[in-house]
């Protein structure tokens, strides 16, 4: 591939991932527990991974011609980040520095898979990579299609795993000797996340 084809996406796509949203408040989250910050943005990058892979699959295309299938997910996702944001919200994260090891586990288990639900179903970063990868792709290219899209979609998420990784860490440093500013920016995430939601809902309307 073309090194301009691959900065020009490279262009575009970190000016989604620096775009704050759901992902950047649960990295935030992590930072704030501290030990979690990489389990929870590997959960969030394999999210993204699994939507790069539909994309390639040809997912998208029959998304497209079936609406109702987008509608089920987009009201699956919105649920799921309104249920973790209502969550954040009435259960603000606190500053701990015990944790056992089957705690510290169990919690990093979790973390991994409340990341992957975030981003993985979240429909409209399927239907954004559906709309970004194409224009990049070239049929002239000693590359198929299909490894374009897992070219360019790699860079992408080499974009999500450096930035929510500084986000987490930005927080840790911030936050961690700040217990009130912790409940505050907790439920200043959980906000987000339902009003993600509700927008999400909304746009189904």
């Amino acid at each position: 591939m073309d090194l301009s084809v691959i900065f020009a996406f490279w262009c575009v796509s970190i000016l989604f991932v620096l775009t704050p949203g759901a992902d950047w408040a649960y990295a935030i989250l992590a930072g704030i527990k501290g030990q979690f910050v990489i389990t929870a943005v590997m959960g969030l990058v394999l999210g993204h991974l699994i939507a790069i892979l539909c994309v390639a699959a040809g997912v998208g295309t029959l998304l497209n011609h079936y609406p109702i299938l987008l509608s089920t997910m987009t009201i699956a996702g919105a649920c799921y980040l309104f249920w973790m944001g209502v969550n954040l919200f009435i259960h603000p994260a606190t500053i701990s520095t015990e944790i056992k090891p089957t705690q510290k586990l169990e919690s990093a288990q979790s973390w991994l898979i409340k990341g992957v639900g975030i981003s993985g179903l979240n429909p409209k970063v399927l239907l954004l990579f559906f709309a970004l990868l194409p224009p990049f792709i070239h049929p002239k290219v000693a590359l198929s299609p299909t490894a374009q899209i897992i070219v360019l979609g790699m860079i992408h998420l080499l974009s999500c795993a450096v930035v929510y990784i500084l986000v987490g860490i930005a927080a840790k440093k911030l936050l961690s000797t700040r217990p009130q500013a912790v409940k505050i920016v907790s439920r200043i995430s959980g906000s987000l996340m339902i009003l993600i939601a509700m927008l999400l809902v909304m746009g189904q309307v």
